[in-house]
């Protein structure tokens, strides 16, 4: 890591907070949750989102750690209110259920 991306982690890892999913699912209605697979770091993702390591965030993608919330995953949360971690890095919010 160089000396910027470790600020910005430093700054994302101060700015996560735990967060009921009612209170994401405006994000969700405008498409702007994204879901961090359990396994994966949060402030490393927000990371590469802040850094715009697009290889890096593709191949997360392609292998299904990161992606955008399924309506049917939004539905599962709605019903028990579920408990995220969650972190901006604009226009995104990148969440992951809280253990």
């Amino acid at each position: 890591m160089t000396q910027d991306t470790d600020l910005t982690a430093a700054k994302l890892n101060h700015e996560t907070a735990r967060i009921d999913w009612r209170a994401l699912q405006p994000f969700f209605a405008r498409g702007q949750t994204i879901l961090v697979q359990p396994g994966l770091d949060l402030v490393a993702v927000a990371t590469a989102f802040a850094g715009d390591q697009r290889d890096t965030v593709a191949a997360w993608m392609d292998a299904g750690e990161v992606m955008r919330v399924s309506d049917t995953q939004a539905a599962a949360w709605s019903q028990t209110n579920a408990e995220m971690w969650a972190v901006v890095v604009a226009p995104w919010v990148l969440i992951q259920p809280a253990a």
